[in-house]
């Protein structure tokens, strides 16, 4: 007979709970967690790891002034294992912080400054190291030069998981042929296809947005594709702002009351935030029933949440927009026409906005006809501070925002609550000190209604100027086929009007063909589908000038 367990007694089970519970790294657990940061499959793991990569080169890059070029090799070392390899051209890594910023989750730089950035939480680099450690085993390779008259240095790193803090495995002072950059090279687990979610696309996409980047590409068949920049010119660089009292939450309050040197509330409100001048915080402090000269680390919680009423019912002015680097119309049209062959680009930029305190600007393109399929649902192209979203479009504000547009009045097809159909590419932009994706992926952006409504009113824009361009071609076609359907009679009414009048046929004839206006119409044709076409005539007139004199 066996003999009874042991009855364990409420205090006994309190105390072996205890043993077991302890610290969990932030490593440790996106080690369990993977797919929340976009390593959920291998062929979205090799698409992560190129576009971190990508990103932390592009933002050094801008950061040092320097126009990028960023070269980006897939080598296909078995059936489900490739290396990836992305060098660019920028300032470089000072040689005590590369394995902390590509071997620590949550450490770098951008994460407490409010300042249009493509990366934000510290995670995105360490995290595809992290993904290359546990799949392969393997430690990535990092070189590193930040001046010819330096050598570069060179680290295989790991990562310590439970200490979340870096594993140097081999450390040394190489030469390498670039003046300054970045190489990073891991191997991992992954699939590569092509497709709208593929590498490919990510880097075509990238060169949309960012016109101001070259990028050579190699696939993993060995084909090489080369992205040429289409313009010189630099984005603007976006200057680091306060937080704006409308963006805080009573706990940040509270802890940012603790933590500042300010002697009075007073100062307190307009060192700390934005667009609080002395007049503003005094309304503030009015507002909220609290002296102007109370210390700000002996305000209570109570007092705290009087604060908050307070901010709400003072009326202050939106934060300062020079925070965010729009890319403007002009560039987003060179940016379309670098990459896709449309007969028709117009773009919009919005004048910024604010949600929750933070600025964000909204920018739309549209590419129409020409190798654009006309029998297919419009395609979307989503962008957050100059990164493409490729997946998670269902869950996206922009996917929403294009669906809830009316695109019947603007020349397109469309169901109800749907996606428009028809030959068309639609590209929208959000440029933001502070991006609300809906993970930390950063795939989709969250539905705040201020976002809606602004990509609402940008999509109205371009939707306005491809009515005008569609109304206008309808118009000259219409005009070239009534035109062509009498210039097969000409001959016939030449006859007829020569023999009524006893007049010259060949005048007639040539009188009616000039009553035609047919050139007329092919030019409009031609300026409708392409709006230099009056320069590309202009030129070409000159050159058959040039070549009559020689």
């Amino acid at each position: 007979m066996a003999e009874p367990k042991e009855q364990k007694s409420p205090e006994n089970a309190a105390y072996e709970l205890a043993k077991k519970q302890r610290d969990i790294s932030i490593a440790e657990f996106f080690e369990k967690n993977r797919h929340l940061l976009g390593f959920d499959n291998k062929r979205k793991a090799l698409l992560t790891a190129v576009k971190e990569a990508c990103d932390n080169s592009l933002d050094a890059c801008e950061e040092a002034r320097i126009l990028p070029e960023v070269t980006v090799e897939l080598i296909e070392m078995s059936e489900d294992r490739y290396r990836v390899i992305v060098e660019d051209n920028g300032p470089g890594i000072v040689k005590n912080q590369i394995p902390k910023v590509f071997a620590k989750l949550l450490y770098g730089s951008k994460f407490h400054h409010l300042q249009q950035k493509r990366g934000q939480q510290g995670i995105g680099i360490s995290a595809a190291v992290l993904y290359s450690q546990l799949t392969t085993g393997k430690p990535a390779k990092i070189t590193s030069k930040i001046s010819p008259k330096e050598p570069a240095h060179y680290y295989e790193l790991n990562i310590d998981i439970q200490g979340n803090k870096p594993d140097i495995v081999k450390e040394d002072a190489v030469s390498w042929e670039r003046q300054r950059g970045t190489r990073v090279e891991m191997e991992l687990e992954a699939t590569y296809q092509k497709g709208l979610q593929s590498v490919d696309e990510y880097l075509k996409q990238t060169a949309i947005i960012n016109p101001h980047v070259t990028i050579i590409y190699t696939t993993p068949k060995a084909e090489q594709v080369i992205y040429s920049r289409s313009t010189d010119e630099l984005p603007v660089e976006p200057k680091e702002i306060k937080p704006h009292p409308y963006g805080v939450e009573i706990g940040l309050l509270m802890r940012m009351l603790d933590n500042t040197p300010s002697r009075t509330l007073q100062s307190f409100l307009t060192t700390e935030f934005s667009r609080v001048g002395g007049g503003t915080a005094k309304e503030i402090c009015q507002n909220a029933a609290l002296l102007p000269g109370m210390k700000p680390q002996e305000i209570s919680r109570q007092q705290t949440e009087k604060l908050m009423e307070g901010i709400e019912k003072t009326k202050i002015i939106a934060p300062p927009a020079d925070c965010i680097s729009p890319i403007g119309e002009k560039l987003i049209e060179k940016g379309l026409r670098s990459v896709i062959n449309a007969e028709f680009y117009c773009a919009t930029s919005r004048p910024p906005s604010v949600y929750r305190g933070n600025p964000f600007a909204i920018e739309c393109g549209i590419a129409y006809g020409g190798e654009i399929p006309a029998d297919s649902t419009a395609t979307l192209l989503r962008f957050a501070n100059r990164v493409p979203l490729l997946y998670q479009q269902g869950a996206c504000s922009m996917t929403e925002s294009t669906a809830k547009t009316s695109w019947k009045p603007y020349g397109l097809s469309q169901s109800q609550n749907s996606m428009p159909t028809g030959p068309a590419v639609i590209l929208v932009h959000m440029a933001s000190v502070w991006v609300p994706f809906t993970s930390e992926a950063k795939e989709a952006i969250a539905h705040y209604p201020e976002i809606i409504k602004e990509t609402k009113l940008a999509l109205q824009e371009c939707g306005r100027k491809l009515s005008i361009y569609i109304h206008k071609k309808t118009k000259a076609t219409m005009q070239l086929e009534r035109a062509n359907l009498f210039e097969c009679y000409i001959p016939e009414i030449a006859d007829s009007l020569a023999a009524l009048s006893g007049g010259n046929k060949e005048g007639i004839l040539a009188h009616l063909k000039k009553m035609l206006h047919k050139p007329e119409i092919q030019a409009q044709l031609a300026q409708e589908e392409n709006p230099y076409y009056d320069d590309t005539m202009k030129i070409s007139a000159e050159k058959e000038d040039k070549e009559k004199e020689e």
